[in-house]
């Protein structure tokens, strides 16, 4: 018999035992402290578990001796016999590929003694008894300290009682709905609080490791959703409600009148939010992926209308979250409806008077401003753990949570920004490309836990003193740390864009490398490239509308052989070149219409031709200069348009190139320009005819951070 050991985030919750008549289970009762009595392993034990760390535990026993068979007769990668595919480490261990969510395996004389499942801001870990300081469950001791008794268990695991339901009255009369959960036996606590737009009975348990670990938690309906009474209008009122609750919190008898937030997209925006009210109470932020202001992130992205929140806006169309709504067999039909308020009723038989709002504000105006944590921040810095990606949907919001605390005192914010997608810490593979061995951590609970015991608890714990900012570079496979962002070893290099590639050769997919070429000096002599623009032909922006990820790397090879995309490449590298950082691109362009939209995206090219996108950035032509009001162009004029990408940190290594490209649409992220003054949301298109200049006078350029 083989005793396996299920824990989250450092706690144990499951004792599963391998017999020769199945298996057979003792599970934790929160509310108790006891473990069950030992039973057979049921469906519901594996839904309980992978509520928490989003794998399928009786999968891995089912495969467990074929991983083990596989390993040993292949010892670099192996493929199941189901189609799952596992590389080996050079730690090694195996990991598992192309799968969102994998299993890590841990060996020892051939046999598996451990699997890790990481997650966004968790980690889970199932052990065989005894083995569990061979895994990262050592780290909880530098937290906690040691528990030499019985089972081993870092730390005190308190009892989670549901304190009940409650109303938190808002300022303007409106009820918020608010579920408490207390560590029993504790009489005033911190408190971590859960505001969320997706039902605050939906997966609780995730949060029931801050219960256990000595908090409170609380979790809160957002205004108009679910038992919240009120309007649903996203990220409308979330500086006031947090404010109120923040309050409602700190007068409870059972409140230290301290409190921490945690969640990660929309549950990160509300705790910008919160934090922006200069609320006294919050002392501490576990900020993932959070959203941010409309015209730096979504909906309205650079001026643009995100076509690819729609998934997002489906599901949130009700007030009760259906995830359901996100996949959609006919997005290419649903996208090409217009005007754009008549979507919901055609795709989904009823309106969604958010999305209508929202297309009533065209510009900047108050009622955007509103939402715009950053420009509200009024208050003193507030301690915040910032997690993200590289190709996180909702990375432009870190991008203004980076520039809202550059300038705060060392200690009071640190980010860890990942090769990952919105759904963080959870892939190897994003759509193919492979991201490297170390993409994925085991520690983002520890330091979690480690950053609410200092500033919530005063536990001295050195956290305050890591790194500010640890970092991965795509290409190098590797995690770095700095001080500041972007890092200050980073230096602002420009280049520029210049004529034909000077050696003319194809590139190995027998394609022209693009239209131009990258110089680290401006051209003397002016050039010019030129492109048509068709909004009823538009450029695609390469992602699977129903997954809801807007920034994930894609081949982008195909698509670049356009008419209608300008490329400029620079020469084979012969030296590693990385950059790290968000990018500007500065262009001077003419256009015979009064508006259009502007793409941009960097890839990485490598020996064959393969164009892989790393950041991107947008921007409609008449917000040039601002988004309050449009500034229309005038045919023969040229304008200087620049923009600003999303972040990334990638090694272009020798033999690869990196490029820039230029275009004026991207159908699945914003919803093409007609070219006309109505923009997004005209039954009238023209073709635009658009000449980009490039040395001379008009030398455009990219403007990117080099290590």
């Amino acid at each position: 018999m083989n005793q396996w050991n299920y824990y989250f985030s450092g706690i144990l919750y499951g004792k599963i035992y391998e017999e020769e008549s199945g298996l057979f289970v003792e599970r934790l009762r929160e509310e108790t402290g006891v473990f069950e009595e030992k039973r057979p392993y049921r469906e519901e034990d594996d839904k309980a578990f992978g509520e928490l760390c989003s794998r399928s535990l009786s999968l891995f026993f089912k495969n467990r001796k074929e991983y083990e068979q596989k390993a040993l007769s292949l010892p670099r990668e192996f493929t199941t016999e189901s189609g799952e595919e596992f590389t080996l480490r050079k730690s090694g261990e195996y990991f598992q590929r192309r799968k969102k969510f994998p299993f890590d395996l841990l060996f020892r004389d051939g046999k598996i003694y451990g699997v890790l499942m990481s997650g966004r801001d968790s980690c889970a870990v199932l052990v065989k008894k005894g083995m569990e300081r061979q895994t990262p469950l050592s780290l909880w001791e530098e937290v906690y300290g040691n528990q030499e008794k019985g089972e081993f268990q870092p730390g005190p695991v308190y009892l989670v009682k549901f304190h009940g339901t409650f109303v938190v009255n808002t300022r303007d009369k409106e009820q918020l709905a608010t579920d408490v959960y207390l560590p029993e036996g504790l009489k005033q606590v911190p408190a971590v609080l859960v505001r969320t737009p997706y039902g605050k009975g939906k997966g609780a348990s995730v949060y029931y490791r801050f219960v256990q670990r000595g908090y409170a938690v609380v979790i809160q309906d957002t205004r108009g959703r679910e038992d919240s009474t009120g309007k649903w209008q996203p990220e409308h009122y979330e500086v006031e409600d947090g404010d109120d609750t923040l309050n409602w919190i700190a007068a409870q008898e059972w409140s230290d009148g301290q409190a921490a937030m945690t969640g990660g997209s929309y549950l990160g925006y509300v705790q910008w939010a919160a934090a922006a009210s200069g609320n006294p109470h919050l002392k501490a932020m576990l900020s993932s992926v959070c959203a941010g202001s409309a015209f730096t992130d979504l909906p309205r992205r650079g001026g643009c209308f995100t076509s690819g929140m729609l998934a997002w806006a489906f599901a949130m169309s009700e007030r009760s979250m259906r995830p359901e709504l996100m996949a959609q067999d006919n997005w290419d039909e649903i996208l090409d409806i217009r005007p754009l308020t008549s979507i919901p009723e055609k795709a989904l038989g009823h309106p969604v008077e958010f999305l209508s709002r929202w297309l009533e504000h065209k510009n900047m105006d108050s009622f955007w401003k509103q939402s715009s944590w950053k420009d509200r921040y009024d208050g003193p810095p507030v301690p915040a753990l910032i997690m993200s990606g590289w190709f996180d949907d909702n990375g432009m919001g870190t991008t203004e949570a980076l520039e809202l605390v550059k300038n705060w005192p060392k200690g009071t914010w640190k980010a860890v920004l990942g090769p990952w997608k919105h759904s963080g810490n959870a892939d190897y593979d994003l759509h193919g490309v492979y991201m490297g061995e170390n993409a994925l951590r085991y520690d983002m609970d520890v330091l979690c836990m480690k950053w609410l015991e200092h500033f919530l608890k005063g536990v001295e714990n050195g956290i305050e003193q890591t790194a500010a900012v640890e970092y991965f570079t795509v290409g190098e496979n590797k995690w770095k740390e700095a001080s500041a962002w972007p890092p200050k070893t980073a230096e602002e290099t420009v280049f520029y864009l210049g004529g034909e590639p000077t050696d003319g050769k194809a590139a190995g997919n027998g394609s022209i490398c693009g239209t131009g070429i990258l110089l680290e000096q401006p051209q003397k002599v002016s050039g010019m490239e030129s492109y048509i623009y068709d909004p009823d032909c538009p450029a695609v922006h390469i992602v699977d509308m129903s997954e809801n990820e807007l920034e994930v790397p894609e081949d982008y090879t195909e698509e670049e052989k356009r008419q209608d995309i300008l490329s400029f490449t620079t020469p084979v590298l012969k030296q590693p070149l990385t950059i790290t950082g968000e990018a500007r691109v500065k262009l001077f362009v003419s256009c015979d219409c009064p508006d259009t939209d502007f793409v941009v995206r960097i890839t990485d090219v490598d020996e064959n031709g393969t164009s892989v996108k790393l950041a991107d950035g947008v921007l409609g032509a008449k917000y040039r200069n601002g988004f309050e009001t449009p500034e229309y162009m005038e045919e023969g004029k040229v304008y200087e348009i620049n923009i600003r990408t999303t972040k990334i940190s990638n090694t272009f290594l020798p033999g690869h190139r990196m490029r820039l490209t230029v275009t004026s649409s991207a159908k699945n992220f914003i919803f093409p320009n007609s070219n006309t003054e109505l923009g997004f949301d005209s039954m009238e298109k023209r073709k635009a005819s658009i000449v980009l200049y490039r040395g001379g006078e008009y030398s455009s350029s990219l403007t990117v951070w080099k290590e």
